[in-house]
C-alpha cells in the first residue's frame, strides 16, 4: 500500500516555479517566501500569473535574456504593480465572461517590497483593493530601499541606521520616526490581511492559503530579512525572522472581517535586544548613546503588542 504523503513532503516535491541560479544575495529572504507562496498556490491546484514591481527580486531574477520563473510572470515599475495585476485579473474576469477562457484555476499574485508597496506604490495597491480585484498581494518587507542602496522607507523602524538616515556624533539615534502601519492601512479597506514571517512557515502557508480563497483581494505581510542592509550572516536569516517574532517586533495576526486575531503568543517574550544585537544596522544602540532610543523601541514594541493583544481580547 503506498504510504500517503504529507502536506510538507508534497510541497517538497512540486516542480519548482523559481528556479535557482539567480541573483538574489546568500541568505535573501525573497527566495524563501516566493518559494513558499508559489508552492503552496501550486500544491492547492492553482495556476500562479504573477506581476512583480521593480526591486531586488525583479532585478535579481528576471535580468534580460534569462528568467528564474516557470509561471506567467509580468515585471513593471516601482509603483505600479497592484494596477499592472488589476488589468490582467480584469483582462481574466473578461475572457471568461465571454466564453473564451475555461479556467478556474487561474489565481493572481503580486509581490513588491516595502518601497514599491508602503510608499510609491501605496496608491495603485490601495486602488486595486477599493475596487475588489482578486488577487494576493504580497509585500516581502525589508524594511528599507534595499536594491537601490538601503535608503529609508516609511516601513524603516525607530531608531535604524540606513544610507539616508545616518548615525554620527550630532545624531545618535538613526530614523526618528515610527514605521508606518501598513496592516491597519489595508484592513481599512475591508479585505483579508495577515501579517507573516518565514521562520514560522506553517503559519505563513496558512495565510497564503486563506488569502487565495479570497473572493476578492487579499493582503499579506512578510518579514523578509535583507544580509546587506540589515549586515548579518546569511546563515542566520530563518533565526532572525523567528526572533522578530519572539520578540515581539513582528507579531503574527491577521485581520479579517473586521476581526483581530494573534496568531502566536510567544510563552517567553525575548527583549528586543535579542533581536537588534545582531544586525550592523542597530549597532549604534548598543552605546550609552544610544540606550534611550534603545528604551523606546521596546516600550513601542510593546504597546503594539499589548494593543494586540486587547482589541483581540475584545473582539475586533
Amino acid at each position: 500500500m503506498a504510504k500517503k504523503l504529507s502536506f510538507l513532503n508534497k510541497l517538497a516535491l512540486n516542480k519548482e516555479l523559481l528556479e535557482g541560479g539567480h541573483r538574489l544575495c546568500p541568505g535573501c529572504g525573497h527566495s524563501i517566501i516566493v518559494r513558499m507562496v508559489l508552492n503552496t498556490a501550486m500544491q492547492e491546484g492553482y495556476q500562479p500569473v504573477m506581476a512583480n514591481s521593480t526591486g531586488c527580486l525583479e532585478v535579481c531574477t528576471g535580468l534580460y535574456p534569462y528568467s528564474s520563473w516557470n509561471i506567467p510572470w509580468i515585471h513593471n515599475a516601482f509603483e505600479n504593480v497592484a494596477a499592472t495585476l488589476s488589468g490582467a485579473e480584469s483582462m481574466y474576469k473578461s475572457l471568461s465572461r465571454r466564453g473564451k477562457l475555461n479556467n478556474d484555476k487561474i489565481v493572481f499574485i503580486a509581490f513588491g517590497s516595502d518601497g514599491g508597496t508602503y510608499d510609491i506604490g501605496l496608491q495603485a495597491l490601495s486602488g486595486a483593493a477599493e475596487r475588489g480585484h482578486r488577487f494576493l498581494y504580497v509585500c516581502d518587507d525589508n524594511e528599507a530601499y534595499q536594491n537601490t542602496g538601503n535608503q529609508r522607507s516609511s516601513a524603516t523602524p525607530y531608531g535604524t541606521r540606513t544610507t539616508t538616515s545616518a548615525v554620527g556624533t550630532a545624531d545618535p539615534i538613526g530614523k526618528k520616526q515610527k514605521r508606518k502601519d501598513i496592516m491597519e492601512i489595508m484592513a481599512a479597506h475591508e479585505i483579508y490581511t495577515a501579517q507573516a514571517s518565514p521562520s514560522y512557515w506553517m503559519d505563513l502557508i496558512k495565510k497564503v492559503k486563506k488569502g487565495l480563497k479570497q473572493n476578492g483581494p487579499a493582503y499579506l505581510n512578510v518579514i523578509q530579512p535583507c544580509t546587506t542592509g540589515w549586515g548579518y550572516d546569511p546563515k542566520d536569516t530563518i533565526n532572525l525572522a523567528k526572533l522578530a517574532v519572539d520578540t515581539c517586533i513582528w507579531p503574527l495576526y491577521e485581520i479579517e472581517n473586521r476581526r483581530s486575531k494573534v496568531n502566536y503568543k510567544p510563552k517567553n517574550k525575548l527583549p528586543v535586544e535579542e533581536y537588534l544585537k545582531k544586525q550592523k544596522r542597530y549597532a549604534h544602540l548598543f552605546t550609552p548613546k544610544g540606550k534611550e532610543a534603545l528604551e523606546k523601541i521596546q516600550q513601542l514594541t510593546d504597546e503594539h503588542w499589548n494593543f494586540l493583544l486587547e482589541r483581540e481580547q475584545a473582539g475586533f
